[in-house]
């Protein structure tokens, strides 16, 4: 089962590839070459690096057959909330960006330990944590908006072009590179993963899924705040509008990359390809002059696609399983065998 999930990640992960450089080639002839000027590859990466993190957010829940529709709320509450601690009580810009990643990893934690204490589906949990926290962006907020100018040191990670590539990019890279490493090696990431792919045999061998659970709620969380500090070191200001875009993305980097619905699996290569590809049709969106609900049709679709295709694929994973027959009766035992049983039983 290993072997063949191996094979069809890579597989995926070659698809999404050769959808990156036809979609490169497509934008650079479509713009004499502009696509690949500096200042272009620049703003590309730039906008790149929050859907890799709030997929690998997204796909930190999938993996144990859970769902995180909080995850726009978490790091837009977070942003919001370090730029008011920032702007109005004087708080430094590095230590507002640190509790923006706190603020993200407790309300994570908060989501996990009511999924667990009240034994409700995660859908639920987070659709509600959606709500409250939405609605407290915007209570602390409201219609303002506060510039980055009261935190210069997380705009200047912001600003930083490391071999001409932006910092926040490469700090995204470097988060997934871990995660990776972290699902490979990691006892608690191998948890999480036998009790997203098969909690009853999780719990024989002595694995707490709950544990789990609240351990992947907190890994999206902490990602969660994470993006919230590179928001608010790469865009100009904070206001009521962070996170309010990211729930689509969320879960079509982590789908389109290979992560199935049923917990079980990551896919953080596969994750980061297809938050490029939803990158690069973002770009083909201005290139064009599309409306831009023309990005969510689009998006919207490959996911539905894609979730129909990883269905059809487990159905026949699971048709030579239902198709076996069972196995015949055991013949009734012969009078002769019958007595000679109560017999030794009697005798014993």
């Amino acid at each position: 089962m290993k072997t063949r999930m191996g094979a069809m990640l890579r597989t995926q992960n070659t698809t999404l590839a050769v959808v990156i450089v036809i979609g490169t080639i497509i934008l650079t002839i479509q713009s004499d070459g502009r696509f690949l000027s500096p200042i272009s590859i620049q703003t590309f990466f730039q906008f790149l690096a929050i859907p890799i993190i709030i997929g690998l957010a997204q796909m930190a829940t999938l993996a144990v057959g859970q769902m995180n529709l909080a995850v726009g709320a978490i790091g837009g509450f977070a942003a919001c909330s370090a730029a008011i601690l920032i702007a109005d009580v004087g708080l430094p810009g590095w230590l507002g960006g640190i509790i923006a990643i706190v603020i993200g990893a407790v309300a994570g934690l908060l989501n996990g330990l009511i999924v667990v204490l009240t034994q409700i589906n995660g859908f639920v949990v987070t659709l509600a944590t959606m709500t409250i926290l939405a609605g407290a962006q915007y209570a602390i907020v409201g219609t303002r908006t506060i510039t980055a100018a009261s935190w210069p040191e997380l705009q200047a990670i912001g600003a930083a072009r490391p071999l001409g590539i932006p910092l926040i990019f490469w700090i995204a890279i470097a988060i997934a590179i871990l995660l990776a490493l972290g699902y490979r090696h990691m006892l608690v990431a191998r948890k999480m993963l036998a009790s997203g792919g098969n909690p009853l045999a999780a719990k024989l061998s002595g694995i707490s899924n709950n544990g789990s659970l609240v351990a992947a709620h907190t890994l999206s969380g902490l990602l969660c705040g994470i993006a919230a500090f590179l928001v608010l070191a790469s865009l100009p200001g904070a206001n009521k509008s962070i996170g309010g875009d990211w729930l689509l993305a969320s879960f079509a980097a982590p789908i389109i990359g290979g992560v199935s619905l049923v917990g079980g699996t990551v896919a953080v290569l596969g994750t980061v390809l297809a938050a490029t590809v939803i990158r690069l049709v973002d770009s083909a969106r201005a290139a064009f002059q599309l409306d831009p609900s023309w990005v969510n049709l689009v998006i919207g679709a490959v996911v539905l696609g894609t979730v129909a295709l990883d269905r059809v694929r487990t159905q026949r994973r699971t048709a030579p399983a239902r198709r076996r027959p069972p196995a015949p009766p055991a013949p009734a035992p012969t009078p002769a065998a019958l007595t000679r049983t109560i017999d030794e039983g009697a005798g014993a």
